[in-house]
């Protein structure tokens, strides 16, 4: 009787699925998670869940004098904005991806990281009204907890999504879509101020908390994003019956002590470059107006350029290390292009916009070439684990140098800000070479050509697969009498001991005969 309810209920639900299915064959093309309308729709929506963190994240940059005008404060004190963003995210670069794989799952993890990005950008503006420095500092850091863990997120829907088709273009939308953001914020936010300067009457701190709380309608955008993203992920999970989406990260602190020298100098790369890109964009608007008497408007313009060249290039220079391979040529070639672009900035008056544009280049390839040398060092296991620790390091240097660039530029002024900068990339260019004298000594595969890389992924697999084949011949293998003595006890249920498995080998077995 029990088993024929059982049937019933397992022919119940086949019926249930087969309704559904039928269900969703007759969804239009927009609405059907399987076609490419529905997912170019979720992708719309997923470019646009990062734009409000970019767009906010350099409202000081873009609102530097008015910031130190209104606010009473000195260089370091303007770089502390930076620097408390940057301060949550030296330990959260471990736990971001926990948190959405282990507590929150992916849907309710990016909701609530998009909540810390709104509340941290309303506490921002809340302190620049209330005129209490100390609490724009705050809306900072609460800025930070959500704004790293958020592109985690993003990258996490984007491979659920799009993985096995066109992942690849995905990610280049989403950092071309990043770079708009900052862009958009470079060009627009200052005119918002002198907007509400002139409706008010006049400058100071409530006009600058005017204009950074409707910068937080950005971020008010974002979390929309995320609630259509969620619900848009849970339609498709009933329909494709699939499980939510998962970073794939592992994070073992264990795995730091067996890292190779390289990803070490990949490390110090890293840092010792991005240290002398973020900075000086943080300060670049006075550096011009003060150097080449630019007008505030042609200052924010160039400033931005930066971010401009990013959003087509990244993709394009991605697209083109992938083809050549040779990534620690292009980094070299990108640290020595960002050298030229500084000391060009630093010692002649040329036009600043031909080293703000290579500077720009040079940025886009850096990010192509750098990061995915990564998973050519350490095995897949631990990549979690690098990767986050390598985004730890890069925000505690650039929390640590943020503020050391603001007192630099307070007590010496630009000219000694530059030389600091130029410091860091020689490092960061030593470092490089290091790189390429270690990975020729030892023959890795770090500058290999794209097609060599090819050829030797291609021979691993054919050794792995082979090695594969001989264990499961070895597997294949008869059971010697006193195998299959215990396979047949084991199934009539007799509880064998540990060291009589039916699956030992002949070694084992006759280690039991002595």
């Amino acid at each position: 009787m029990a088993d024929r309810e059982e049937q019933r209920s397992l022919l119940d639900g086949d019926d249930e699925d087969e309704e559904e299915d039928e269900g969703s064959r007759h969804l239009s093309p927009l609405c059907d998670p399987r076609h490419l309308l529905h997912r170019i729709l979720v992708l719309v929506f997923m470019c646009f869940l990062g734009f409000g963190s970019y767009f906010c994240y350099d409202n000081p940059a873009a609102l530097q004098t008015q910031v130190i005008q209104d606010m009473s404060l000195n260089t370091a004190s303007f770089m502390q904005l930076y620097a408390w963003y940057s301060w949550p995210n030296v330990f959260l670069c471990f736990l971001g991806g926990f948190l959405l794989d282990r507590v929150f799952g992916i849907r309710l993890g990016t909701v609530i990281f998009a909540l810390f990005v709104l509340i941290g950008q309303i506490i921002f503006a809340a302190g620049a009204l209330a005129n209490h420095f100390w609490l724009m500092n705050v809306g900072r850091f609460v800025f930070g907890i959500g704004g790293e863990s958020l592109a985690v997120a993003q990258n996490t829907y984007a491979v659920n999504w799009f993985k096995g088709k066109e992942l690849n273009l995905v990610f280049g939308l989403q950092l071309s879509m990043a770079r708009l953001g900052s862009t958009v914020n470079m060009n627009v936010i200052g005119w918002v101020y002198g907007r509400i300067q002139s409706l008010t009457g006049s400058a100071g701190h409530s006009t600058l908390g005017i204009t950074l709380m409707i910068a937080a309608s950005t971020c008010l955008f974002s979390l929309t994003c995320a609630l259509v993203l969620g619900f848009l992920d849970r339609r498709a999970e009933k329909i494709l019956k699939k499980e939510q989406g998962r970073t794939g990260e592992v994070i073992k602190l264990t795995d730091v002590k067996d890292f190779p020298f390289s990803l070490w100098l990949i490390f110090i790369i890293c840092v010792a470059y991005y240290v002398a890109i973020f900075p000086f964009i943080g300060l670049g608007q006075v550096f011009f107006i003060e150097k080449f008497s630019f007008t505030t408007v042609q200052a924010r313009a160039i400033n931005s350029i930066v971010y401009i060249i990013s959003a087509p290039a990244s993709p394009l220079l991605g697209f083109l290390v992938d083809r050549t391979g040779r990534n620690v040529l292009w980094v070299m070639l990108a640290v020595v292009t960002t050298l030229l672009s500084h000391m060009m900035l630093a010692f002649t008056f040329w036009n600043p916009w031909i080293a703000m544009c290579l500077l720009g280049l040079s940025y886009s390839l850096l990010a192509c070439a750098l990061w995915p040398m990564v998973a050519f060092v350490v095995p897949e296991h631990q990549l979690g684990t690098a990767y986050g620790f390598m985004q730890s390091i890069q925000n505690l240097g650039l929390a640590v140098m943020s503020m050391a660039a603001g007192s630099i530029l307070d007590n010496k002024g630009y000219l000694f800000l530059e030389v600091f900068f130029i410091a860091c990339l020689c490092m960061a260019l030593l470092a490089v070479v290091l790189l390429y004298l270690y990975d020729y000594h030892t023959e890795g595969e770090l500058n290999l050509s794209a097609s060599t890389r090819a050829e030797r992924l291609k021979s691993e697999g054919v050794q792995r697969v082979h090695r594969e084949t001989v264990e499961d011949r070895e597997h294949l293998k008869p059971l010697s009498p006193f195998g299959l003595r215990n396979r047949y006890l084991s199934r009539l249920g007799v509880q064998m001991p540990d060291h009589c498995s039916p699956h030992l080998s002949s070694l084992a077995y006759r280690s039991l005969l002595k």
